[in-house]
């Protein structure tokens, strides 16, 4: 692969160790004679990836994910360091990177194209995901009623607390804690996942990645929220329109590995099997 000779760090400052461990890769890095430039700020400044080999993301999954849009508009590839014990897109532990950050600036890596969604939401710009889109009420109290199509035929109604749309790279989130189905990253499907279901024959549904999906909110006293990648809110204009659509993005986003990662070895190890 190439060589890295610009990266940026987005680091999150509030997980210990974060600081020290970005200022010692950071000196690999010059050493190695890489232009380096970091920034602490969520969500990143605009054009802080513009013209970068790479991104290193220090922090965790929720940091990487926050990343995501630029990274995906730019074509800058993005590297996950995990300042804990989980994580499944934030891959490196602080002393896998040190071992192997060198050798990856010099470009022993391998890179993973994940799949993303569009979610079109009326009233609110085309935003993509990389994990999921997941439609609730306002009030979370309160069960929702959503009527789902997919290419334009009615799938079924659901009387439920929410629903998540998830990408394979997502079913290891939301999905997964939902009861939904744990995809490969490279399965090209997309999955629908009812949050607590009122009728017990509700369940899972995957489909071909290439679906349509429209969901229909059917409740005019209540109101919709919509939470992209669980840090972005999103809420829909039904005077406008009551449909909120689901599609596959055009284009995906880069994540650089360390050559024969093993997506098995990752979620043995995070979930605990043998």
């Amino acid at each position: 692969m190439e060589k890295i000779r610009t990266i940026t760090f987005v680091v999150n400052n509030a997980k210990p160790g974060a600081a020290e461990l970005t200022a010692r890769l950071e000196k690999l890095a010059r050493d190695a004679g890489v232009k380096t430039r970091s920034t602490i700020h969520h969500p990143i400044e605009d054009q802080a990836l513009a013209g970068q080999d790479a991104c290193c993301i220090i922090g965790g999954d929720g940091t990487l994910l926050g990343v995501v849009p630029q990274a995906v508009r730019l074509g800058v590839p993005v590297l996950g360091i995990r300042m804990g014990n989980l994580g499944f897109l934030a891959t490196f532990s602080p002393d896998e990177a040190l071992e192997k950050f060198v050798p990856l600036l010099q470009g022993a890596y391998q890179i993973e194209n994940r799949q993303l969604l569009e979610c079109c939401c009326p009233g609110n710009d085309k935003v993509v995901a990389l994990n999921d889109v997941v439609i609730k009420g306002e009030d979370a109290s309160r069960l929702v009623s959503l009527s789902v199509e997919a290419d334009g035929e009615f799938v079924t109604e659901y009387f439920c607390d929410g629903l998540i749309i998830s990408s394979p790279t997502g079913s290891t989130a939301y999905n997964l804690s939902a009861g939904g189905p744990l995809l490969h990253p490279d399965a090209e499907v997309v999955s629908m996942t009812p949050i607590c279901p009122h009728t017990l024959g509700n369940r899972s549904v995957v489909l071909p990645r290439k679906t349509h999906l429209q969901v229909d909110w059917k409740q005019s006293a209540a109101h919709p929220q919509v939470k992209v990648d669980g840090y972005l809110t999103l809420r829909p204009d039904i005077d406008k329109e009551s449909a909120i659509s689901i599609s596959p993005a055009k284009k995906k986003l880069a994540l650089l590995q360390s050559p024969g990662h093993s997506h098995f070895a990752v979620v043995r190890n995070r979930l605990n099997w043998k």
